[in-house]
């Protein structure tokens, strides 16, 4: 692939600032940080930019991972090492994490999936690790927001998993 032609997330652009804030909050000292479906790697560059004491391991199933080698090679940084193959359905990386960041990714999981995700966890996490999920959810089945609606269809419309 093309450095040039390297994947684009437009909703990256558009939520990336909400969600490092929070992460800014949660994270003001090092940590070490599994990214789960990093997708583009549009987030995890931004992240580990303006939040270099971050070490953001970042994975994803084996067709995105030349996408993600692209942006973080963009950025050449210290603390983005190379991206993780990770299906969560099958053998995690043997090391454990301060926290487990997943965005965009639990909706369009199968509930199998999802289900195996959340029994690694445990084996993935430090003890007082935590999880942190962005994501266009609803409640009572009710979207928060119709950009929350508009942004599942087309991520559904990308993976119709």
């Amino acid at each position: 692939m093309n450095p040039a032609d390297k994947p684009h997330a437009p909703a990256t652009e558009r939520n990336r600032d909400a969600i490092l804030e929070v992460l800014a909050d949660h994270f003001g000292h090092p940590a070490r940080i599994l990214e789960i479906g990093s997708g583009t790697g549009q987030h995890a560059l931004h992240f580990a930019q303006t939040l270099p004491h971050l070490h953001w391991q970042c994975s994803d199933r084996a067709e995105r991972l030349e996408g993600i080698r692209l942006w973080l090679a963009e950025g050449a940084l210290p603390n983005t090492p190379l991206p993780l193959e990770l299906d969560v359905t099958g053998p995690w990386p043997d090391q454990r994490f301060d926290a487990v960041f997943s965005a965009n990714t639990l909706h369009i999981m199968s509930w199998p999936e999802v289900e195996a995700m959340f029994a690694e966890l445990g084996r993935s996490l430090e003890a007082d690790g935590k999880l942190l999920i962005y994501g266009p959810f609803n409640y009572h089945g009710a979207f928060t927001s119709d950009s929350n609606r508009e942004f599942d269809r087309s991520l559904r419309a990308e993976d119709p998993r």
